[in-house]
């Protein structure tokens, strides 16, 4: 799969909105400034894909990228931002249990979270969600440049820990500023797409 090859395709507000036409579905999640944009344009290698916003917690909806015309890249709200009022928080969450509730639509789950910290109450509920679809899931520790060397091996060890993965669930160490690790990414999802 060509992941050069994407293009929007829609935005989804409401359930009514999802996409069911059987093509894969790749679903990424994080929080809402962990990069999950950065990561999306630099698996495709273009530079404002998925837009970056400079205020979190921008993607309020579920966006759909056709990738080579074969499967999904599915973009999900942003989340634990604080500056959002309740009912839109709400609206979120509901749209999210619809999309992760329904059978047969996530294919991967991808969650994007910061390996520079402990991984957060909300990303340990989003890493039970795609547990719960019983799909396969990949865990991405973004901002890998900015730690030390030597932090890089404890923070991974503390995030595999926190959301409870167990050794069948990759945890690929990435920057999106630099690149790396998204030659890997890319292998660990073509091989859960078989």
């Amino acid at each position: 799969m060509d992941f050069r090859k994407t293009e929007f395709v829609k935005s989804a507000v409401k359930p009514a909105d999802f996409i069911r036409d059987k093509r894969p579905q790749l679903a990424f999640a994080g929080r809402s400034n962990v990069g999950k944009s950065s990561v999306i344009n630099a698996l495709i290698q273009r530079k404002n894909f998925a837009r970056v916003g400079a205020q979190p917690g921008k993607t309020s909806q579920i966006n759909y990228f056709l990738v080579d015309s074969a499967a999904y890249l599915t973009d999900l709200p942003g989340y634990g931002y604080a500056k959002v009022s309740q009912a839109e928080r709400d609206r979120w969450a509901r749209l999210m249990e619809a999309y992760f509730q329904e059978k047969g639509l996530i294919t991967l789950g991808v969650l994007i979270v910061d390996a520079r910290h402990k991984p957060t109450k909300d990303d340990e509920t989003m890493a039970r969600f795609f547990k719960d679809t019983e799909c396969p899931v990949i865990v991405v520790a973004n901002k890998l440049d900015k730690l030390k060397k030597s932090e890089i091996e404890p923070n991974l060890a503390l995030i595999r820990e926190t959301l409870a993965l167990d050794e069948s669930i990759p945890l690929m160490p990435f920057s999106a500023e630099k690149g790396t690790g998204r030659i890997e990414l890319l292998a660990e999802m073509e091989k859960a797409l078989r």
